[in-house]
């Protein structure tokens, strides 16, 4: 028995002699490797962050300063190029009108396809003079269903209505607008609208549009600006109303007074057919169709033009999922591009080198790709890794200084939200991970550049969505639970960088007090972002 006892006294000062081995094991090998090639790495990896850092702020800060002239002088697009109304002319009648394609792409789009087809049908123009085609993709029989007889049934009322579908989803949306392109009646047609299926445009968008291009033959594009119908739904749109804002206010706006080009948003925006013809047409090559055609159309000589005064009502991602989806196919489509088309742009003889300069560096290496990368790699792991390695120190201009001027310039887009500066930092940091995967995938072209996921759509379902939520407890999914987890992680990683700059490694309660604010944002940002403002 007494030997039975001293056996067994001995296995905890044996594990623990052990765990004490293998500490320091870990201890002499980090020892050893710490000097001669952390450091090093993490020093050089430093440099290229900073430098990627000062790209970004002078981007930002001439698109601050473009943005200003431009409100200061008042360069309106109606100063820049002639629009007049078009007059009626008693002989010719409606013919003096030019012909309007208006495509609306849908696939399984239950909850909106009577919003949008309604919108499309009420628009304001002569009615022997504009088609509505109806590029229908869905594979859910029911609602095609609903589809068609939603068409027939503005096709009694005397809308021209076109509802097509085809066989086949190859090129997802870019397919199915060549595909529309296609038919007999296009052909009669000038220009074309597209609208995609949760966009509602005004009665009199194409009275504001067409005559721009009617009177200006240098243009190709007229691009509306998206006005978000469920920004406040919660705490995750009110993020995404930030970061399109300042797309719209600022980028967009500056591309159009300075090039005349900017990246078409896909929907809200009306063509010149026969610009998009020279162009070469809808390609499917990428996820960005879109912004694919309107570089291509830019390269043969075309000018855009951006009206921020025009809104188009349309709808955000209002779950994560579908936000996650639709940021991978936003990142990994430009990166994609950029490696297709680079050498194209730079062989390119019709535009100027200056424009040649602004679509390779502005809007694809530091907008597409540098951006993306920076925000993660920087802030969500080099930043975190100085408080391991107090021999690498980084300044505090590349650390804090430069990252507040990006966020207050950013802040301008959106002014009701800047007491929500904090989370959209926090929020953005997080989803940089998943862009800079994406921005890798389409750079390296692997096997999911081109993944299609339509997002999710609610149209009136927001509605009994708002009125039910207070009553119906959320479930959330496993999936759902990891990528909080993520953003809670990322959020934390974040501050502890932050900490390490700001305050050094010797302020034991601040860190304390940072670690508890991390927490704190953690549990908000789980809660947040599913639950709707009040």
């Amino acid at each position: 028995m007494d030997r039975f006892s001293s056996t067994t006294t001995t296995i905890p000062f044996a594990f623990h002699g052990a765990k004490d081995d293998i500490t320091m094991q870990f201890s002499l090998i980090w020892t050893q490797i710490k000097a001669p090639l952390i450091v090093p790495l993490l020093r050089i990896s430093v440099f290229l962050c900073l430098i990627m850092s000062v790209m970004m702020v002078i981007e930002r800060v001439y698109m601050g300063i473009v943005i200003s002239l431009v409100k200061l002088f008042g360069r309106k697009p109606e100063k820049r190029y002639k629009w007049e109304p078009i007059k009626d002319d008693i002989e010719l009648g409606n013919s003096c009108y030019p012909m309007v394609l208006v495509q609306i792409p849908m696939y399984n789009e239950r909850e909106v396809y009577q919003l949008s087809i309604g919108a499309a049908c009420g628009l304001s123009w002569p009615s022997d003079r504009i088609i509505i085609q109806v590029l229908d993709d869905s594979t859910d029989p029911t609602i095609k269903e609903l589809v068609r007889v939603e068409c027939q049934r503005w096709a009694n009322k005397g809308v021209n209505i076109k509802y097509e579908v085809r066989d086949n989803r190859n090129g997802y949306k870019a397919g199915a607008l060549k595909e529309g392109m296609k038919h007999s009646y296009v052909k009669q047609c000038d220009f074309v609208a597209i609208f995609d299926a949760d966009f509602q445009p005004e009665s009199n968008f194409l009275w504001r549009t067409v005559p721009f291009l009617v009177h200006n033959p240098e243009l190709a594009l007229i691009q509306a600006r998206w006005k978000f119908v469920n920004a406040d739904e919660c705490l995750m749109t009110r993020m995404q109303e930030m970061s399109l804002d300042y797309h719209f206010t600022v980028e967009q706006e500056v591309g159009s007074s300075t090039y005349a080009f900017f990246g078409f948003n896909g929907t809200a925006g009306v063509w010149r057919i026969s610009a998009m013809s020279e162009a070469g047409g809808w390609k499917d090559r990428t996820t960005v169709e879109d912004m694919d055609l309107a570089v291509r159309a830019s390269l043969k000589g075309w000018k855009f033009l951006y009206l921020s005064n025009l809104q188009v009502k349309n709808e955000l991602p209002s779950t994560f999922k579908a936000y996650r989806y639709q940021q991978h196919r936003w990142s990994c489509g430009p990166a994609n591009l950029f490696r297709k088309m680079v050498m194209e742009i730079i062989k390119n003889k019709k535009v100027s080198l200056w424009k040649k300069i602004h679509v390779i560096y502005s809007f694809f290496f530091v907008r597409k790709v540098v951006a993306h990368i920076n925000t993660f790699v920087f802030y969500c792991i080099i930043l975190p890794a100085t408080v391991l390695v107090p021999e690498v120190v980084v300044p505090k201009w590349g650390a804090v200084y430069i990252p507040s001027i990006i966020t207050l310039l950013n802040a301008v887009g959106t002014p009701r939200s800047l007491h929500l500066l904090v989370f959209w930092i926090l929020f953005e940091n997080v989803m940089s991970l998943h862009r800079t995967k994406a921005t890798i995938v389409g750079l390296l072209e692997t096997s999911r550049v081109n993944e299609w996921i339509v997002t999710e759509k609610l149209g009136d379902a927001l509605k009994v969505k708002a009125g039910t939520k207070a009553l119906k407890k959320p479930r959330f999914r496993i999936e759902d639970r990891i990528h909080l987890l993520e953003l809670g992680v990322g959020m934390y990683l974040l501050f502890i960088g932050c900490y390490d700059v700001m305050f050094g490694k010797n302020h034991f309660f601040i860190f304390l007090f940072i670690q508890a604010i991390a927490f704190f944002i953690m549990a908000f940002g789980y809660v947040g972002t599913f639950i709707p403002n009040s």
